[in-house]
C-alpha cells in the first residue's frame, strides 16, 4: 500500500491543501490515518476517493452533495463524466484516476472515446501528451510510484502500436525513409513510438530500432539501407562522451543523410552542427518539419 502526504494529494488532485482540510473538517471527506507518532498520512483508498470527489466538484457538483453520496453512486457519476466530458482538466483527472487505480478498462474507454470523437493524433496531442507532462511532474515530486508509471506507459505504448499497425504498407511514391532510434542508455520510447506513427500517417517509410542503440550498431544499417533522414532523441545525461561528440559521430557515419537531433539534452547548450545536422527544439517543431517535407 502506498502512503501519501497531504502535499501529494494536492499535486495529484489539484485541490489545495487548505481546501482539503476544510472538506475533512466540515464534511468528513478523506479523513487521514495517523502513525503511532500522530503523523497524518493517506492511503491509496483515500487518494482514489479524493480524485473522484475532485472530478465531481470541478464539474459543478456541490461538495455538500458529494459528501452524502455512497462510494457506488460517486463512482457511477465519475464514470459517466470521464467518457462524455471532453474538457481538458476532466480528461487529465480521469486518466490520473485510472492510473492510480490501475484501471485498464477506464483508461481504454477514455482514450477510445477520444479517438472516436477527435482522431488519434488529436487525442495524443491534446490528451495523452499533457497527461504525460503531468505524470513527469508527479514523478519528480514523488507522488507516483515507478509501478504506476510502468502501468500507464504500457497501456499508451499498446495504443500507439495498434494505430501504427493500421497504417501498414501505406506509403507515397515520393515519401522519405526515416531511421529512428534512441541512443544508448535511453529507455523511454513513447515519444519515439509516437513519432513512428506520425511518419507512417504521413506515408513515409520508417526503420524503427527502438531504444538503447549504439553508434557502432547503426553502421550495420548502412549495409542494407541509406535513409534520407536519421532521427534521435537525447533526454538523459547518459553519455560517457559529450553530446557534441555524439553529434559529430552520427553526422559522420550518416554523411549522406539529414541527421535530426531532439530532446532535453540537445537544448542545454549550443552545438556545432555539420551541414547534414539539425536540432529541433520541440515536438511541435518536429511535427511542423514533417508537414513541410
Amino acid at each position: 500500500m502506498a502512503i501519501y502526504s497531504i502535499k501529494d494529494l494536492e499535486q495529484l488532485s489539484g485541490i489545495k491543501a487548505h481546501t482539503l482540510r476544510v472538506w475533512e473538517q466540515r464534511y468528513n471527506i478523506v479523513t487521514p490515518s495517523r502513525t503511532e507518532t500522530n503523523i497524518r498520512y493517506y492511503s491509496d483508498e483515500h487518494l482514489k476517493c479524493l480524485l473522484n470527489v475532485a472530478l465531481l466538484n470541478k464539474n459543478g457538483v456541490k461538495i455538500s452533495k458529494i459528501a452524502k453520496m455512497t462510494e457506488k453512486e460517486m463512482a457511477k457519476q465519475v464514470s459517466a463524466l470521464s467518457v462524455v466530458n471532453f474538457e481538458h482538466g476532466n480528461q487529465l483527472d480521469a486518466l490520473t484516476l485510472s492510473m492510480i487505480d490501475m484501471d485498464e478498462y477506464m483508461f481504454n474507454r477514455i482514450v477510445a472515446t477520444n479517438i472516436q470523437q477527435l482522431g488519434f493524433e488529436h487525442t495524443m496531442n491534446e490528451v495523452i501528451n499533457p497527461f504525460l507532462d503531468k505524470l513527469n511532474v508527479l514523478w519528480l515530486t514523488g507522488s507516483v510510484t515507478p509501478l504506476h508509471e510502468q502501468f500507464i506507459s504500457c497501456l499508451i505504448r499498446r495504443k500507439i502500436q495498434a494505430e501504427i499497425d493500421k497504417l501498414c504498407g501505406n506509403y507515397k511514391e515520393d515519401g522519405k525513409t526515416f531511421l529512428i532510434f534512441m541512443p544508448e542508455g535511453e529507455t523511454q520510447e513513447l515519444s519515439l513510438l509516437y513519432l513512428h506513427y506520425l511518419l507512417r500517417a504521413r506515408k513515409h517509410k520508417v526503420i524503427y530500432l527502438g531504444c538503447d542503440v549504439s553508434c557502432d550498431d547503426l553502421k550495420t544499417v548502412l549495409l542494407v539501407h541509406q535513409p534520407d533522414f536519421l532521427y534521435t532523441m537525447v533526454n538523459n545525461n547518459v553519455f560517457k562522451e559529450t553530446c557534441q561528440c555524439f553529434v559529430n559521430k552520427l553526422t559522420k557515419i550518416f554523411v549522406k543523410s539529414k541527421v535530426i537531433f531532439s530532446g532535453y539534452q540537445m537544448l542545454k547548450q549550443p552545438y556545432k552542427l555539420p551541414k547534414n545536422g539539425v536540432i529541433l527544439s520541440s515536438f511541435k517543431e518536429t511535427v511542423d518539419f514533417l508537414d513541410n517535407l
